[in-house]
């Protein structure tokens, strides 16, 4: 993956309130929406995007505060599982950014040791600088 180097990484699991969507663009910028939208100011959130290749499945998130009713928000509540992940960093301006997402995932998940009983991650570190997460042994 050229330009693209990758690092191994833990986390820990992260508690989020989301909304689902099918794996396809629009039905994703949707979810984004609506989630963002039920949070109010997007200042000092962390978002992420998760797929569950199993479910043809994705996930717009975004970490719970204390002071969070996703209930009332409308929203479901799950936790992003933590341990290691080979992680890939992809810089640069939205759209244009967003459009790498996909194609760089679809080369880090030829690694021989992807864990595929758990999710990718997308974690939107800033509106120019997304994580790409992929789960491995």
């Amino acid at each position: 993956m050229a330009g693209e180097p990758q690092v191994i990484v833990e986390r820990e699991d992260v508690h989020v309130m989301f909304k689902r969507a099918a794996d396809e663009q629009k039905a994703i910028e949707g979810a984004f929406r609506t989630v963002e939208s039920a949070v109010g100011t997007l200042r000092g959130r962390k978002f992420f995007g998760v797929f569950d290749a199993g479910q043809h499945e994705y996930r717009a998130c975004v970490q719970i505060r204390d002071d969070d009713d996703p209930e009332a928000l409308g929203l479901e509540v799950g936790v992003l599982p933590g341990g290691r992940y080979a992680r890939v960093r992809l810089e640069g301006e939205p759209p244009a950014l967003y459009r790498r997402i996909a194609p760089s995932f679809e080369r880090l998940t030829t690694r021989p040791d992807h864990d595929a009983s758990r999710p990718s991650i997308e974690f939107y570190r800033r509106h120019d600088v997304v994580d790409l997460l992929l789960p491995v042994a």
